[in-house]
């Protein structure tokens, strides 16, 4: 196992932590167990300007609290009533900017997984959606405001490096009432891998 990314990491501006987590190794210690996986699908969030946040207009609640936390906490989120998102924090505290995590690929504790994702019929429909990801590492509301440098959920560097050609860019998904935002390119993922999310560019 690499290092744990350092605080800093989180700190830059939020377009580049998210293409940077590409390729990043997000870990959750489940009790005795430890599950990995390589992230390949993030989104940007970029705070009180854009429609699409949950911060819009400078929105602040106990729900999207962990949103204005200083970069490098998780932000857990509810949504359709049915499905946990996970966001990493980034930026100075109060600014309320976050990278949403898509979709990544198993590589450690994956029976665990599928016991989680029964209806997962291959293994690169485990986690390859956010929702999916999330119930795949047993992530939920506990996990909201957690740093990502302790113990129960953190994320370590690229095993191997990434050219910028591998990174395919689009739109974020299921914003398309976000006005001018549903068409900000905030959408980053691994260039034909089979893990992303069935939304491809």
């Amino acid at each position: 196992m690499t290092e744990k990314l350092p605080r800093e990491f989180y700190l830059h501006d939020t377009i580049t932590v998210a293409r940077a987590l590409l390729g990043c190794i997000l870990w959750r210690r489940r009790r005795r167990e430890l599950l990995a996986a390589r992230l390949v699908e993030c989104e940007a969030y970029l705070g009180a300007n854009d429609q699409a946040s949950h911060a819009r207009r400078g929105l602040r609640s106990p729900r999207n609290e962990s949103m204005y936390l200083i970069g490098g906490h998780a932000y857990v989120y509810f949504t359709y009533g049915m499905h946990w998102c996970l966001n990493v924090v980034t930026q100075e505290a109060d600014i309320a900017e976050a990278v949403l995590l898509r979709a990544a690929e198993p590589l450690r504790g994956i029976e665990s997984m599928r016991k989680r994702r029964p209806k997962a019929k291959r293994d690169y429909d485990l986690m390859n959606g956010p929702g999916k990801l999330c119930s795949a590492l047993d992530i939920d509301r506990r996990l909201d405001g957690e740093p990502l440098d302790g113990d129960r959920l953190f994320i370590t560097a690229r095993e191997s490096e990434i050219d910028e050609s591998e990174i395919t860019v689009s739109a974020r998904v299921g914003v398309e009432g976000a006005g001018d935002a549903a068409f900000w390119p905030l959408r980053f993922y691994l260039r034909g891998n089979r893990y992303v999310s069935a939304y491809r560019v």
